[in-house]
């Protein structure tokens, strides 16, 4: 048989197209293994919002909440960085933040009106959907690791009281006492609301009470490399409260919400508020069914509804794509974010 003989350039043409295919044939493992390395993650957290100004702020005490801020980010940064999940890293977050007594939960939560540290937390999962909370705890070091447990471990999304400390030690999770949770400055600060309100049966003492007695919450959201949402809120409530008072951060929809077909979300404020608007929720379901961006849909909810409404507090939110957005309408909100290897970013004052 004789062989047909290519022209120099034929040959070229032929051995170029063959190389062409195969590289074809490989493109899309190796543009699904790029994507994957390049993949956007971003974590966003916050460390309360309320009257923050710089005329109220020492040098001293500024350094020391934005070194806790930096040490918070880059703790949950990293935990995304390592292509660790979401859930993990706003934990890792949110626990830094309740060990410190700079913020109103964990370790440096707020009194109620007997004396006492209550302690709330929830947080959900954006991929299912699941979520874990638990209110008015008193023993429990970590309240959002108990948040946690409740949503892997138990058949019921929230918990409170005895009922959720004694699942605490089955699960075997720290307890101290609740005495652990005292500091100086908190204690002084319960004393002034007391002074300020005076009467408790008083409903408009409370209601005119100084914003700063009704703030205090920590919170963490984060979108990992394989793209799912997280979000988590801790906190100690509103300074003086009673009857067992339960804010926003425990109520999945108000204080915390995550879903990866629109964003997560976790908020700081008059919990009251919250509650009544469905805060985290509304904006997500803005996203979610108005395709509004994540700047539209969270400055329409903070500005445009509960700022008219008499709200007050701000919030932090991650969408599906890894954008973050920190609307507040109070004086300040101490919040940081890290977007993929971006720089942190950290800020306090509301400029």
């Amino acid at each position: 048989m004789k062989h047909l003989k290519l022209p120099t350039t034929a040959r070229s043409l032929l051995v170029s197209a063959v190389l062409v295919s195969g590289a074809a044939l490989l493109a899309p493992n190796a543009h699904a293994q790029d994507a994957n390395d390049t993949a956007k993650f971003s974590i966003a957290i916050h460390g309360g919002a309320g009257t923050i100004t710089r005329e109220s702020m020492t040098p001293e005490r500024e350094r020391a909440y934005t070194a806790k801020l930096t040490e918070a980010i880059n703790a949950g940064h990293a935990v995304l960085a390592k292509g660790g999940t979401s859930m993990d890293a706003v934990v890792v977050a949110v626990q830094i933040m309740e060990d410190s007594p700079l913020f109103n939960s964990g370790r440096g939560a707020v009194y109620n009106w007997d004396g006492i540290h209550e302690l709330d937390a929830s947080i959900m999962n954006g991929a299912t959907r699941e979520a874990g909370a638990v209110a008015s705890v008193k023993t429990v070091k970590s309240p959002i690791a108990l948040a946690r447990k409740i949503m892997e471990e138990s058949v019921h999304v929230m918990l409170s009281g005895e009922g959720a400390e004694t699942f605490a030690q089955e699960q075997g999770l720290e307890l101290v006492d609740n005495s652990y949770f005292n500091t100086e400055w908190r204690y002084e600060s319960l004393q002034r609301m007391k002074k300020q309100v005076g009467n408790p049966q008083d409903k408009q003492a409370w209601a005119t009470m100084d914003d700063n007695f009704k703030y205090g919450t920590v919170g963490a959201v984060a979108r990992d490399k394989h793209g799912n949402l997280a979000a988590a809120t801790s906190t100690g409530g509103m300074t003086g409260k009673r009857y067992g008072r339960v804010g926003d951060s425990p109520i999945i929809g108000a204080g915390t919400w995550a879903d990866n077909a629109s964003c997560a979300v976790s908020a700081t404020g008059h919990g009251e508020y919250f509650i009544r608007y469905q805060v985290a929720a509304d904006i997500c379901s803005r996203m979610k069914y108005q395709q509004l961006d994540v700047v539209t849909a969270g400055d329409t909810v903070i500005h445009d509804v509960l700022l008219p409404a008499g709200g007050t507090g701000g919030v932090i939110i991650v969408d599906k794509d890894g954008n973050v957005h920190m609307p507040f309408n109070t004086e300040g909100m101490y919040r940081a974010k890290r977007v993929a290897n971006q720089p942190v970013e950290v800020a306090i004052y509301n400029d």
